[in-house]
């Protein structure tokens, strides 16, 4: 029996489809194994969004050679789409596949014999135009299920479109079988994920038009015997409707929680990167979730260091930020990418700037977590624990995702309690008791 080995750079999207690539193999006979062990084939799936990724990359193909100098080195993903020739030319990598051929990928595996470089079989991206449905079981508490993948957004700093194609989504009927067929595993957690998944809906082939809205997809998927918790992973703030905000304060299963990206704090940068929103909408959109939702998490997206973005303008964006009644950010440092209109602009940031920048941010995202978490002190929260003993101690996540610490004990894994939450440890996490010691599911 053939060995495989899987390894995933970047978002939950990825980690999706790794699942379902991975599923692939093994019902045709291969063994997966761990990426750290010998296989006779290793498939890294890439991501391009960071220059980091990119630089991930040859460590890892060299991390397979090491384990098994004689295996067959697949890449595929968002970078294998848009610089497959340079993947190609990577010692060890044998074969590079592109954003619709990698779901064949067991097509391509007749001879297994290392190649001195590279074979590329890489579409036009014009021509991923049809849906591959996927998830992943992560750490058997939550799953990530894919919805929705390509853009139609022309963000100027975004290579995405370029590595997904246009923005198309998975039918109503397929995405309520998978999250049923979840369910049945004994999964808790369901996280939705996508590209751009406020745009569920539109249909394949570039049919724009919207067979069902994500409204009616959130709608649906309340409905779904089995599951305890669903969770927007990232939606854009003009496509974060109130209908849904409204629906997910009263429902069943969708916590409250929402990821929305801002990049920027000010509407002359928010311009440039060719944003569909400026600042008042976004602050619009927080205000309706906390109106209704008072313990709401929310999570931001920036980025630091755009061109043209002046020591005024990131000021204007941190006090933006610091104003804004939200729990924390995920900070990124702008990287130039090949073929996008950002990288020919005006007014470079130095990235000594850049780096200086985003430490201030990263700095305001403690700051805004620990009020957040110092908010929840004292209230009673449904929490779901992880299966990792990580130093003696078990994590987990409360439904408005506080992270919270307790000794290690293998019978919590899996399972939902009600606690209420005490007191913050010097980690940064929260401490808890146990509000009723029978379980909840």
């Amino acid at each position: 029996m053939k060995k495989v080995a899987f390894y995933t750079l970047g978002c939950k999207l990825n980690f999706s489809e790794t699942s379902t690539i991975a599923r692939g193999f093994e019902s045709e006979g291969f063994q997966r194994v761990d990426f750290s062990e010998a296989a006779d084939i290793y498939v890294i799936n890439t991501c391009s969004v960071t220059e980091n990724a990119d630089k991930r990359f040859k460590i890892i193909v060299r991390q397979a050679q090491k384990a098994n100098p004689e295996a067959f080195v697949i890449a595929i993903g968002c970078y294998a789409q848009l610089k497959p020739e340079e993947l190609a030319a990577v010692d060890g990598v044998d074969l590079v596949l592109g954003a619709t051929e990698k779901f064949k990928i067991t097509d391509y595996l007749n001879d297994l014999t290392k190649n001195e470089r590279g074979e590329v079989h890489s579409c036009e991206i014009e021509e991923a135009d049809f849906y591959v449905g996927s998830y992943a079981i992560g750490d058997r508490t939550r799953a990530f299920l894919k919805v929705q993948d390509g853009c139609d957004y022309k963000c100027t700093y975004c290579t995405i479109p370029l590595a997904r194609g246009i923005s198309r989504s998975d039918t109503l009927e397929n995405v309520l079988r998978n999250a049923k067929e979840i369910s049945s595993k004994g999964i808790k957690e369901i996280v939705l994920t996508g590209v751009n998944i406020g745009d569920y809906g539109k249909g394949e082939f570039g049919n724009k038009k919207h067979e069902h809205t994500f409204f009616e997809l959130v709608q649906a998927l309340d409905e779904v015997e089995g599951i305890h918790r669903l969770r927007i992973s990232s939606i854009e703030p003009n496509l974060l409707k109130n209908e849904t905000i409204d629906f997910v304060a009263n429902s069943k299963c969708f916590v409250p929680h929402f990821h929305i990206p801002l990049q920027s704090g000010s509407d002359k940068i928010l311009k440039l990167m060719r944003r569909r929103y400026l600042t008042n909408l976004y602050v619009d959109r927080v205000k309706r979730i906390k109106e209704v939702m008072p313990h709401a998490c929310i999570g931001v997206d920036v980025i630091v260091g755009f061109p043209g973005e002046t020591d005024e303008d990131f000021l204007q964006a941190y006090h933006f930020l610091n104003e804004l009644d939200i729990s924390y950010l995920h900070v990124f440092t702008y990287s130039e990418r090949e073929n996008t209109l950002a990288a020919e602009m005006q007014g470079v940031v130095p990235k000594s700037v850049r780096s200086k920048r985003s430490k201030m941010l990263r700095g305001l995202s403690a700051k805004k977590r620990r009020a957040f978490y110092e908010s929840q002190l004292g209230t009673v929260r449904t929490v779901l624990f992880e299966g990792e003993n990580k130093e003696g101690y078990v994590h987990g996540f409360t439904e408005n995702y506080v992270k919270v610490k307790a000794p290690w004990n293998p019978e919590l894994v899996n399972t939902l309690h009600e606690v209420e939450l005490t007191s913050i440890d010097e980690d940064g996490l929260v401490r808890f008791e146990f509000v009723e010691e029978k379980m909840l599911a």
